[in-house]
């Protein structure tokens, strides 16, 4: 019983979870980290959306004002697709925002 409540004070690493965008159905992963930060955050809720129906929400929020141009490219690291708000040039790799994210240890 002991190494079960040492384990609850330091605190039980989650597992990825697979969700469905209730937008456009489409599954995403709601990532280990992205679980740690919502959680550090306090917030109460899994995402409901993907990514890009998110950043559509927010869009649709702001009045569409300063939208930014997505373009559809192919992940580098992965293999799948994804949008990113540039013109890649085609010289360097494209990374979706989870690979990205692993390659730069970011949130």
């Amino acid at each position: 019983m002991m190494k079960l409540s040492l384990k609850k004070e330091i605190g039980e690493k989650m597992a990825d979870k697979t969700l469905a965008c209730k937008d456009c159905g489409k599954e995403f992963v709601f990532s280990q980290r992205e679980q740690d930060f919502y959680k550090e955050k306090g917030f109460q809720n899994e995402p409901q959306r993907c990514p890009d129906c998110r950043a559509a929400k927010k869009q649709q929020l702001r009045g569409g004002k300063s939208q930014r141009e997505m373009h559809k490219v192919i992940c580098a690291s992965c293999g799948k697709e994804t949008m990113v708000p540039f013109k890649p040039s085609g010289d360097k790799p494209v990374y979706c925002r989870d690979c990205y994210q692993q390659k730069n240890n970011r949130y």
